[in-house]
């Protein structure tokens, strides 16, 4: 029961948390980041259901397809006709040439037409993982120009254009806010990887979850002077 992540209690946390950031900044752009967060949350849950779950229809038609080329393969050897010439060494490297050429090919065909779920699922996978990484840039975009250095003593106003108008106790919360929306941006990553074992999809799983990671890291450190600032008054 707790072993595996629920795609639909994270689409709850998602929601809790849009509605305090709209309650705390409710004119902010952060609470428009959150509701596209809250979107790819519920289109998680449904797209990672899609991968987990067996395509049975898709299978249905892949195993008919490679039971027509195995099929068409055996008529065709049926009706061939061995040559009733004497043996001939040339005519025989020819023919087991031609042979294991088809036997390659009828192999490929087959090998493409039995991984096709598994391409399907993986491109999808991706697709949404990459959303997710661009939600991920977009959050990271909204912390940076908060800066706490403005609440310290001395601090010099370099560029009024990036001056931060919010309070100490806001400005922890709006910080706090980014860094819990990352955290539920790798939460859900990993959601495609849960049930569908795809080496490709998970190397993009793991890059997101340490972007994310490493961007929490960033705003952890703001955090941090926020603490020191205010220990120092």
């Amino acid at each position: 029961m707790y072993r595996s992540l629920d795609s639909e209690k994270i689409v709850v946390t998602v929601e809790t948390l849009v509605q305090s950031i709209g309650e705390q900044f409710p004119d902010s752009g952060l609470r428009q980041v959150g509701q596209e967060v809250l979107s790819a949350a519920r289109e998680s849950h449904e797209r990672s259901a899609w991968i987990a779950k067996p395509q049975r229809m898709l299978r249905t038609i892949t195993g008919l397809l490679v039971v027509l080329l195995i099929a068409g393969l055996i008529i065709v050897l049926t009706k061939a006709t061995l040559p009733n010439s004497s043996f001939d060494l040339i005519v025989l490297v020819q023919v087991s040439e031609a042979g294991m050429n088809v036997f390659i090919l009828l192999s490929a065909a087959i090998l493409f037409l039995v991984t096709a779920e598994s391409r399907i699922k993986r491109g999808k996978a991706l697709k949404a993982i990459h959303e997710l990484r661009a939600l991920a840039h977009v959050i990271d975009m909204h912390q940076l120009t908060k800066d706490p250095d403005y609440l310290s003593a001395g601090h010099i106003e370099i560029n009024s254009s990036l001056r931060n108008v919010l309070s100490p106790a806001q400005l922890m919360r709006y910080l706090d806010y980014c860094s819990e929306m990352l955290s539920l941006i790798g939460k859900l990553a990993a959601l495609y990887v849960q049930k569908f074992d795809d080496p490709v999809a998970l190397a993009a799983v793991n890059e997101v979850e340490g972007l994310t990671t490493a961007l929490s890291g960033k705003i952890w450190q703001k955090i941090m002077i926020l603490n020191l600032n205010h220990a120092a008054k």
